[in-house]
C-alpha cells in the first residue's frame, strides 16, 4: 500500500506524456544535454533490458554495444532531460529482465519480432473472446 501523502507530492512531477515502450523493444531516447548555456538533444538508441519502479521512482535500462563494448545506460521514465522515447522496434520476449543478453555477443543479441496481425488489427478484443469459445453441441437422434 503507498502512501497517499507521498503520491500527493510526486503527482505535479510526472509526466502526463509517459512513453509507451516495452522490456525487448528497440528504442532511441532522446536526452537533453546542456552545456554551458546551449542545449541540445542526444540519441541514445538500444534494447531496453528491464523497468522497474513506481511513480516517480519509474526507471528503465537501455544497453547497446559501442566499440565491441557493451554500455547500458539507466534512464528515469519522468526525467525532464528525456525529451523523447521513440519505438523503433517492437521485440517478443518472454521475461521482464533481460541479462541474459549481456552474455551474447553478435547476432546472438538479437531478438524476435513483435508483429501484429490483420486479424488482431481488425477485430476488437471483446469480439475476439467471443468468437473463441466452443460451438455449442447439437444431439443427433
Amino acid at each position: 500500500m503507498t502512501n497517499q501523502i507521498i503520491e500527493a507530492i510526486e503527482k505535479p512531477h510526472l509526466k502526463s506524456d509517459v512513453p509507451q515502450f516495452e522490456v525487448g523493444d528497440t528504442v532511441d531516447v532522446h536526452t537533453r544535454i546542456i552545456e554551458g548555456d546551449k542545449e541540445r538533444i542526444q540519441v541514445f538508441s538500444g534494447t531496453v533490458l528491464m523497468r522497474k519502479g513506481h511513480g516517480i521512482n519509474e526507471t528503465f535500462t537501455v544497453r547497446r554495444i559501442v566499440n565491441n563494448e557493451g554500455v547500458e545506460r539507466i534512464f528515469p521514465v519522468h526525467s525532464p532531460f528525456i525529451a523523447k522515447v521513440v519505438v523503433r522496434r517492437g521485440g517478443r520476449t518472454r521475461r521482464a529482465k533481460l541479462f541474459y543478453l549481456r552474455d551474447r555477443v553478435g547476432k546472438a543479441v538479437r531478438l524476435g519480432e513483435k508483429h501484429k496481425g490483420k486479424r488482431d488489427e481488425a477485430q476488437p478484443a471483446a469480439q475476439r473472446v467471443s468468437n473463441a469459445t466452443a460451438p455449442e453441441l447439437v444431439a443427433t437422434p
